[in-house]
């Protein structure tokens, strides 16, 4: 299962959000602002809590102070010292708020009157000697009352105390410094709660008003995104984006893309396919070249000098038409089309994508050109019909109808060449070179001589043989064309789909039969086998043959080729 991606990705390059960014910046600052300016409140107002509660503890210390003084004239009139202090420690608890709150009271030697703790603290003598220290050199120094600090079993208390003459010790109202501390806690905890679910609230809205804000964003930068991915400029569609800086720039994008597109129009009817496609993605064509294993397609209009000096001007009309079928027949079949000159074509297979079927594509783009020519020739077939049943064409009509009556002839060869650029910086252009692009061409050439439409190499025999049953090849000849000193074998690629083909299969095989009694020498027999095939290409060989029982001294079976 292929793993979720929380953004969009060039390559290994996320494109985060522009309000992802803003969000990732607020929020931090949102959160210490609101932190900080809360720490600060939380502080002035323990400050003015302390305060208060040492106003309270003071109000508290009085009480008890007062109530100390009503429980010693209690005391010296009845004698019950035991039950005056347990009466001052019950009045002292019910002031408690805390869970370590305390009062209490000793003497100048930390001798304890009585302790009254919320926790149950009880003393036998104050433990905190630095503290009565300093309360005695206070009471020396004529000082009653005021603030104290001491510490009872490890727990540190804050308060206030009072000399009492009555009882001759002093009197101590104290809060502990962890209540205290854990009320401050308490509330900073209460406080942040507050502010993260606050925050919480207000970064969802934020998003949610980012989403509206940044909606045409998100839209221009997700159509970018997809023509990356598929490597095609396009425009963005921005009829309902708002009327702002961001939509002026998509506006402006959208200009330079039909201007890019239309260039890029231009430029790929004059360059091939995979050249428009390097220039695109790599933004710059450079002279280099490689050699690579190719499939080469070759097609040329026959008689076309006749044409030609038939037509005039108006070839280029009939070109143009010719050419219309027969680029768009190339393309769908992934080839390329490397040159046009004048009535030929050269188009490429393999360089685009699927290499290995390259063989198969190039016999398909053959016979694709080939049946669209002849559906051309059918159709002109039934015009002049229809003129000649209201009148006989003249006889400059005839000569322009046999003009416009296209015949063509295709060779396909492949192999190792050398593909790429060559010419200079100033100029240049895409080509082929190779052996096997001159066997392309000689083998349309080829198609003349044994009147067969198509005439493909033993390369592409083998190529295509494992990759389709929709071709079965039938040998035609074996030929050593000029300039060669080795004979090679020429086929022709029968369309077992197409029903006008498969009514010739019979026939080729009893030509196979024959082609083989020809290759043998036995020219008698051979001969008699042609003539029962009652094809074009049959004629060939009993010309070639003529009236010979056998074949000449050192024949070899190739048949030497006086033309290119």
């Amino acid at each position: 299962m292929p793993k979720k991606r929380f953004f969009q990705y060039v390559g290994n390059t996320p494109i985060i959000p522009i309000s992802v960014k803003i969000l990732a910046i607020f929020i931090p600052l949102i959160l210490m602002s609101n932190f900080m300016t809360n720490l600060i409140s939380v502080q002035l107002s323990q400050r003015q809590v302390t305060e208060l509660t040492n106003r309270l503890t003071v109000t508290q210390l009085k009480e008890l102070y007062k109530n100390a003084s009503s429980q010693y004239q209690i005391y010296s009139y009845k004698k019950n010292k035991e039950e005056c202090l347990d009466t001052l420690k019950m009045t002292a608890q019910e002031e408690f708020s805390n869970p370590h709150s305390i009062a209490l009271g000793f003497d100048r030697t930390g001798a304890p009157l009585f302790c009254a703790s919320a926790a149950g603290v009880d003393i036998d003598q104050f433990p905190d000697e630095k503290a009565l220290a300093a309360l005695n050199e206070s009471f020396d120094a004529g000082v009653m009352e005021g603030q104290i600090a001491f510490e009872i079993y490890g727990v540190e208390y804050r308060g206030v105390y009072k000399y009492s003459e009555d009882w001759t010790s002093y009197l101590v109202r104290a809060e502990s410094g962890g209540d205290i501390a854990r009320y401050k806690v308490a509330i900073i905890l209460i406080i942040s709660v507050v502010i993260l679910l606050l925050t919480v609230v207000f970064v969802a809205l934020g998003v949610y008003m980012f989403k509206a804000v940044f909606a045409s964003i998100s839209k221009i930068t997700n159509s970018l995104y997809d023509m990356q991915r598929r490597s095609q400029l396009e425009t963005i569609d921005i009829s309902d984006a708002p009327n702002d800086d961001v939509t002026y720039m998509a506006a402006s994008f959208n200009s330079l893309s039909v201007s890019v597109n239309n260039l890029l129009t231009t430029f790929q009817k004059f360059v091939s396919k995979d050249v428009v496609s390097k220039a695109y993605n790599d933004h710059t064509i450079k002279l280099e070249g490689m050699q690579r294993e190719l499939t080469i397609l070759f097609s040329d209009i026959k008689s076309f000098t006749y044409r030609t000096e038939t037509l005039g001007n108006e070839i280029i009309d009939l070109l143009n038409v010719h050419y219309n079928n027969v680029i768009h027949d190339v393309h769908q079949e992934n080839g390329v089309v490397g040159s046009i000159i004048g009535d030929a074509i050269l188009a490429i297979f393999g360089s685009l994508k699927n290499p290995e079927l390259k063989s198969l594509e190039a016999i398909d783009a053959g016979w694709r050109i080939t049946y669209v020519t002849a559906d051309l020739r059918e159709k002109m077939k039934a015009q002049r019909k229809k003129i000649e049943d209201v009148r006989k064409l003249t006889a400059a009509e005839d000569r322009i109808y046999k003009a416009v009556l296209l015949d063509i002839g295709v060779g396909i060869d492949g192999g190792t060449v050398f593909y790429g650029n060559i010419g200079s910086d100033e100029h240049m252009t895409n080509t082929v070179i190779g052996d096997n692009v001159n066997s392309a061409s000689r083998l349309e050439g080829v198609t003349r001589v044994y009147h067969l439409p198509i005439v493909v190499s033993e390369y592409i025999v083998e190529d295509v043989k494992d990759k389709s049953d929709r071709y079965k090849f039938y040998e035609i000849d074996t030929i050593q064309v000029k300039g060669k000193t080795k004979g090679k074998k020429i086929f022709f690629p029968l369309d077992t789909e197409h029903e006008g083909q498969r009514e010739l299969m019979p026939k080729f095989d009893i030509y196979e039969e024959a082609l083989q009694a020809y290759y043998d020498g036995d020219w008698k027999n051979a001969r008699k086998l042609f003539k029962k095939v009652d094809m074009e290409v049959a004629d060939v060989f009993l010309e070639r043959m003529g009236a010979r029982g056998n074949a000449p001294e050192k024949w070899r079976g190739i048949w030497t080729m006086t033309t290119k």
